[in-house]
């Protein structure tokens, strides 16, 4: 090898590797974008999980508003309206609660006018608005603690004061 390959000129770029005095800052720039993206992950695990237990909230939510107006639509039906309150287990952790009070109540039927007198047939049933509260409620075991929910639906129905009419 002769001599001259050995001696640098002024000017001429070095022979062999060179070492940057910024290289150090590349293992810095590689760790913070780790961390950029460990925490990116962390969120983005986060919001799934909190659309998973949303979505189970609903889902059981309208198990539950479904129910319930189940529950409702037999009131009525087959059986006279009275005041009462009721509850009972439906299955799979659901309890429901119903709760029927007389609202309002007015004499139906005939009447005859005697003599400028209106007088109401003994005969004429009693005509009872009720209001109607049904509650369906569960466990929510995707809470911290013991947390129950509930959805409750009202409405009023008419029917007959009890031991009137048919």
């Amino acid at each position: 090898m002769p001599i001259r390959s050995l001696c640098r000129r002024p000017g001429a770029a070095p022979a062999g590797p060179t070492v940057s005095r910024d290289a150090g800052f590349t293992l810095l720039e590689v760790l913070v974008a780790f961390v950029i993206a460990a925490l990116a992950l962390g969120v983005l695990f986060e919001g799934a999980v909190e659309g998973i237990r949303s979505t189970r909230i609903a889902d059981r939510t309208q198990e539950a508003l479904s129910r319930a107006q189940s529950h409702l639509a037999t009131i009525g039906h087959g059986t006279p309206l009275r005041a009462e309150t009721q509850e009972g287990e439906d299955g799979h952790g659901y309890h429901w609660k119903l709760h029927i009070a007389p609202l309002q109540s007015t004499t139906i039927g005939s009447s005859s006018n005697h003599g400028g007198v209106q007088t109401l047939s003994s005969q004429a049933p009693q005509a009872v608005l009720y209001s109607v509260q049904l509650t369906e409620s569960w466990s929510d075991e995707a809470s911290a603690g013991d947390h129950t929910r509930a959805v409750t639906l009202r409405t009023e129905r008419l029917g007959q004061q009890p031991g009137a009419g048919p």
